[in-house]
């Protein structure tokens, strides 16, 4: 899995053009949360991959989904096993683009808003994502972050009609990630 994962970022890096500045992370932060009326499901990894072109934009991401850490043993094994189905489907991906990448002077600290769209694949599905965020230009560094809201019916995630009540049909998802200029 780990060689799927630098794989991913290779290739993501070798498609980018190539005289491009690219920003690139490891140590992503990304958490999930769900709320419904009995439960609260909380989980977080710091374990996502993400490189980023300014010159066209294009922002990948990757996260191994059995490195999201939750508060409860259980919820994980439940997370992996029933919902997301890891074993089966070991990663989920983004790619897309910073539309509006030109709007950015990465060469000047500041708070960015940006608009990333692409598509998001979790559990073997892909659905079109359009979201705003940030980008926050400090010291040379780049991080981004966002928030936005998925369906799980969405990417063919069921819920058990015994657990219906426990588990919300819409998850939150929040992005952090801080990327340093790539030595290429």
């Amino acid at each position: 899995m780990r060689t799927n994962s630098l794989i991913l970022v290779f290739v993501a890096l070798m498609t980018f053009s190539a005289g491009a500045q690219k920003y690139i992370t490891k140590t992503g932060q990304i958490k999930f949360y769900s709320e419904a009326p009995l439960e609260k499901i909380e989980a977080q990894t710091r374990q996502v991959k993400s490189v980023l072109d300014v010159a066209t934009g294009r922002f990948v991401f990757q996260v191994l989904l059995k490195s999201f850490e939750f508060e409860k043993a259980l919820m994980q094994e439940h997370f992996n096993e029933n919902y997301v189905e890891s074993d089966k489907y070991p990663s989920s991906t983004f790619r897309g683009k910073v539309t509006n990448i030109k709007d950015v002077n990465f060469d000047k600290d500041g708070l960015y808003d940006v608009f990333v769209e692409g598509k998001l694949t979790l559990h073997g599905d892909s659905c079109n994502v359009k979201e705003k965020g940030t980008f926050e230009i400090k010291q040379k560094q780049v991080t981004g972050k966002a928030k936005f809201i998925i369906k799980l019916a969405d990417y063919k995630i069921t819920i058990p009609g015994a657990v219906g009540n426990n588990i919300s049909k819409t998850v939150e998802i929040t992005v952090d990630v801080t990327l340093d200029k790539a030595n290429l």
